[in-house]
C-alpha cells in the first residue's frame, strides 16, 4: 500500500511541477505583452488519513497592487487631459506666432502703426497710400485667418470628442464581455481567470486616458465602472455615451448656448461632470481656451476698428473726394427712431472738382433740424431739402434718403460735385472741428409721447458709418453684458421692463426684471417668452472669472434693446449698469478694409476741409494731414479694452494689448508643456513601480524554471524507482 502511495505522490509531484513550468514558461513568453502581470500558483500539500500524500497546485494568481493600478488610472486621466490641451494650444501658437517672432499678430499691429505714421508724413504720396492699404489688409487678413484657425480647431476638438465617445463605448463593450467571462470562469472554477483580469485591467488603463474613472469589484469577480463624479458607465450592462458633433464651429456657437450639444449618458448631460481624460481636455479647449483666444482677438479687432473709423470719419479724401456716401448703420424703423445732436453741429459742404466750396450748411443751424431731436427720416428729409433746394446746394439730382434696407445714402447726383461731412463746435462756419455727441432713441416715442435716448455716440459720420476705414460683415445682432458673477446683484430696486426690436419687427416683445432676479432668470425669461424665443436666444457665456449675458438675434439682423421708460420718462440705467451692448464676437473673422478704399486707395482721408477766414469758405488741401496724424496717434494712445477671456479689462495701447495676447498664449502653451512633461514622468514612474511588482523578471523566472525542472526530475526519479520496485515485486509473485 505504501509503495502505491509513493507511486501516486511522485506522479502528483510531476504534474504539479509540470503545471508550474507551464506558468513560468507563459510568464517568459509574455514578458513584452502590454498589461500582462506575473502569474504564480500556490502549492498545497495533500494529506490522506493523517499522512502526506503529495502536493497539488492551487488557482493561478496575479501579482497586482490595486493601489498602484488606481493611482495609474488617475494619473493617466490627467495625462490625457493635459496632452489634448497642449496639442491644440501648440497648433494655435503656430498660427499666432510667439512673442519674439517677426510674424506674430503683435508685429502686424506694429507694422500698421508704422504705415499710418509714414502716410502722415506725406499724404500726397500714392505709394504711401498703397503701402498703408497693403499693411492694413495684411493685418485684417491675419485676423481673419486666426479666427478661422481657432474655429477649425474647435470643430476638430468636437469631432474628436465624438470619436472618443465611440471609442469609450467600445471599451465598455470589451469590459462587459470580459466581466461575463470572468464571472463564468470563477463560478465554474475554470482556469484562465487571471489572464482575463489582465485584459480587463489593460482596458481600464486605455479607458482612463479618455475619461476619468474609478471602479470596484463584486465577490463574483464582476467589475463596476463609473466616473469619479459618480456617473455609472458599467454595471451589469454598459451605459453608453452619446454626442452629436457640430457641423461647423463659429465664434457664436458654444456649449453654453446650446449650439454645441453635450455628452449624454442615459439621457443626462454629463459634460460638466467629466473631470479628466482626453475628453475633459478637449472640452476645455473647445469651450474655454479657444473661445477665450477668440474673444481676445475680437476685442483687439473691435477696438482697432472703432478707433480708426472714428478718426477716419472726421476726414475727407482729396482729390478723390466722393460724390456719394453710404452708411453702415442699420435702422430698424427710421420713421420712429429718433436722433438728437448735442455739443456741436454737423456741417455739410459741397465741393467742386478743384476742391473749392460750392455750398455749406450746418444741420442744426442752417437746415433747421430740431435741436430737441427728431426722427431719422425727418433728419434725412432736412438734408435732402438743402441738397436739392435752389437756396441750398442747388443740386436737383441729389438725394439723401434711408434706403429700403435701413441704411443712409447721400448722393450729390453729379460726379463733378463731392460732399464732405464734418462736426464742429458750433453752427458757425469755421468753428473748431470736434465730434458732436449723437443721442439715439432706439424705440422712439413712448405712450405719453416722450422720447428717451438710449444710446450715445461720438461723431455724426461715425454714428452712421459714412466714411469708415474698416468694415465687417456684421451688424448689431448680438449683445453681451460685461463680465459678472452668476450671483451678481443687478441693482434692480423696482421692476423694470426691457424691450426688444429687430429688423421687420419693431417692439417685438418685452420681459420684466424684478429686484430678486438673477442673470439666469433673465436668460429664462427671454428663452421662455413666445414673442421672443422664435428669433432670440439668451445664454450665460463663460468669460474669464465670470459670465456674460449674451442675447443673440438668430435672424442675423439688426437688434436694439432698450429699457422701457417710467411714466416720467426716466429709466434706471439698468442696461448701462450691466454693460449690455453690441458684441464684438466674431468681428475678427470678417473685418477688412472697406471695399471702396481697397479698390481706390485715394479715398483714404488724410485731412479735413480747411476754413479760410478771409474768404469765409472751406477748401480741400491735398497736403492736409491732420486726420492722418490722428490715425497714427491712435496707436500710441492708451485705450480701454474690456475683459476678454483670461485677459481682464485693461488700459493699454493697441500694440501692448496685441503683445499681451500673444504672450498669454505663449504662457498657456508653456504651462501646458510643463504639465505634460510632469504628468508623463509621473505616469512613467507609476508604470515602473507597477512593473517592479507586477511585471515579469526574466532572471527570476529562469531561476524558477530551473527549480521546477529539478522538482520535476526528482519526482520523475521517485516515480521511476517506485515503478522498478513494483516491477520487481510483481516479478517475484509471478
Amino acid at each position: 500500500m505504501s509503495m502505491l502511495t509513493g507511486f501516486n505522490t511522485a506522479l502528483m509531484g510531476m504534474k504539479t511541477a509540470q503545471s508550474q513550468l507551464g506558468i513560468v514558461s507563459n510568464n517568459i513568453a509574455n514578458v513584452d505583452t502590454v498589461g500582462y502581470t506575473r502569474k504564480t500558483a500556490q502549492q498545497n500539500s495533500v494529506v490522506l488519513a493523517g499522512s502526506m500524500a503529495g502536493v497539488t497546485i492551487g488557482q493561478t494568481q496575479r501579482t497586482v497592487n490595486e493601489g498602484l493600478l488606481k493611482s495609474y488610472l488617475t494619473s493617466n486621466s490627467t495625462l490625457g487631459s493635459v496632452s489634448a490641451t497642449n496639442d491644440y494650444l501648440s497648433q494655435i501658437q503656430t498660427n499666432l506666432g510667439t512673442p519674439e517672432s517677426q510674424n506674430s499678430i503683435a508685429m502686424n499691429v506694429s507694422d500698421l502703426q508704422e504705415a499710418f505714421n509714414d502716410f502722415a508724413l506725406d499724404v500726397t504720396s500714392a505709394s504711401g497710400r498703397y503701402s498703408l492699404l497693403t499693411t492694413a489688409q495684411t493685418l485684417t487678413s491675419r485676423l481673419n485667418s486666426l479666427s478661422t484657425s481657432i474655429q477649425k480647431l474647435r470643430g476638430d476638438a468636437d469631432l474628436k470628442i465624438s470619436s472618443d465617445v465611440d471609442t469609450i463605448n467600445g471599451y465598455l463593450d470589451t469590459l462587459d464581455d470580459l466581466n461575463d467571462q470572468i464571472v463564468k470562469a470563477t463560478v465554474l472554477g475554470q482556469d484562465g481567470v487571471a489572464d482575463l483580469e489582465d485584459q480587463r485591467d489593460q482596458t481600464l488603463r486605455d479607458l482612463s486616458g479618455l475619461i476619468d474613472i474609478t471602479y470596484f469589484k463584486r465577490e463574483s469577480g464582476e467589475m463596476v465602472v463609473q466616473t469619479t463624479k459618480g456617473v455609472m458607465l458599467l454595471d451589469k450592462d454598459p451605459h453608453y455615451l452619446s454626442h452629436s458633433a457640430i457641423t461647423q464651429a463659429s465664434p457664436v456657437s458654444g456649449y453654453a448656448d446650446g449650439a454645441i450639444t453635450g455628452i449624454f449618458v442615459d439621457g443626462t448631460d454629463i459634460t460638466e461632470t467629466i473631470a479628466g481624460g482626453e475628453l475633459q481636455g478637449l472640452i476645455e479647449v473647445r469651450d474655454d481656451s479657444l473661445p477665450s483666444l477668440q474673444s481676445q482677438l475680437d476685442e483687439l479687432a473691435g477696438v482697432l476698428m472703432e478707433q480708426i473709423n472714428q478718426v477716419h470719419n472726421r476726414g475727407t479724401a482729396y482729390p478723390n473726394t466722393p460724390s456719394s456716401l453710404s452708411g453702415s448703420r442699420d435702422f430698424i424703423d427710421a420713421a420712429n427712431q429718433y436722433v438728437k445732436i448735442e455739443q456741436g453741429d454737423v456741417r455739410f459742404t459741397i465741393f467742386d472738382e478743384d476742391g473749392n466750396q460750392v455750398a455749406t450748411a450746418a444741420l442744426l443751424g442752417d437746415m433747421g433740424f430740431n435741436t430737441n431731436g427728431d426722427t431719422v427720416e425727418n433728419m434725412m428729409a432736412a438734408i435732402n431739402t438743402w441738397l436739392t433746394s435752389p437756396t441750398g446746394a442747388d443740386l436737383p439730382q441729389a438725394e439723401a434718403v434711408v434706403t429700403a434696407d435701413g441704411h443712409i445714402s447721400i448722393n450729390t447726383g453729379d460726379s463733378q460735385y463731392s460732399i464732405s461731412i464734418m462736426d464742429e463746435a458750433t453752427s458757425n462756419a469755421g468753428s473748431t472741428q470736434q465730434d458732436a455727441v449723437i443721442k439715439f432713441s432706439v424705440a422712439g416715442q413712448d405712450a405719453n409721447g416722450n422720447v428717451h435716448y438710449d444710446r450715445t455716440f461720438q461723431g455724426f459720420s461715425n454714428f452712421l458709418g459714412l466714411n469708415n476705414f474698416f468694415s465687417a460683415n456684421a451688424n448689431e445682432a448680438i449683445y453681451d453684458s460685461k463680465v459678472l458673477s452668476q450671483s451678481s446683484n443687478l441693482g434692480v430696486t423696482e421692476k423694470i421692463s426691457l424691450n426688444f426690436s429687430i429688423d421687420g419687427n419693431m417692439n417685438m416683445g418685452q420681459i420684466t426684471v424684478y429686484p430678486s432676479d438673477s442673470l439666469q432668470d433673465i436668460v429664462n425669461k427671454i428663452n421662455n417668452n413666445p414673442d421672443l424665443n422664435e428669433d432670440l436666444r439668451a445664454s450665460l457665456v463663460p468669460n474669464g472669472n465670470g459670465y456674460m449675458l449674451r442675447i443673440n438675434n438668430m435672424t442675423g439682423t439688426q437688434m436694439e434693446i432698450n429699457e422701457v421708460p417710467q411714466a416720467d420718462g426716466s429709466t434706471t440705467g439698468f442696461i448701462d449698469r450691466i454693460g449690455l451692448s453690441p458684441s464684438n464676437i466674431g468681428l475678427s473673422s470678417s473685418m477688412t478694409v472697406r471695399e471702396e478704399i481697397a479698390v481706390t486707395p485715394a479715398l483714404i482721408a488724410g485731412g479735413s476741409p480747411v476754413f479760410n477766414t478771409s474768404s469765409g469758405k472751406y477748401s480741400l488741401n491735398p497736403s492736409a494731414n491732420n486726420i492722418a496724424n490722428e490715425m497714427g496717434n491712435v496707436f500710441s494712445a492708451t485705450l480701454s479694452f474690456a475683459q476678454a477671456g483670461n485677459i481682464t479689462s485693461t488700459e493699454s495701447t493697441l500694440a501692448t494689448y496685441a503683445s499681451s495676447f500673444v504672450g498669454t498664449v505663449a504662457s498657456q502653451v508653456s504651462n501646458a508643456q510643463s504639465a505634460l512633461e510632469y504628468q508623463t514622468e509621473l505616469n512613467t514612474s507609476i508604470s515602473t513601480k507597477e512593473a517592479t511588482i507586477s511585471g515579469v523578471d526574466i532572471d527570476e523566472e529562469l531561476a524558477q524554471l530551473i527549480i521546477y525542472q529539478k522538482s520535476y526530475a526528482a519526482s520523475a526519479q521517485t516515480f521511476t524507482a517506485a515503478k522498478e520496485m513494483l516491477d520487481i515485486l510483481l516479478g517475484m509473485m509471478a
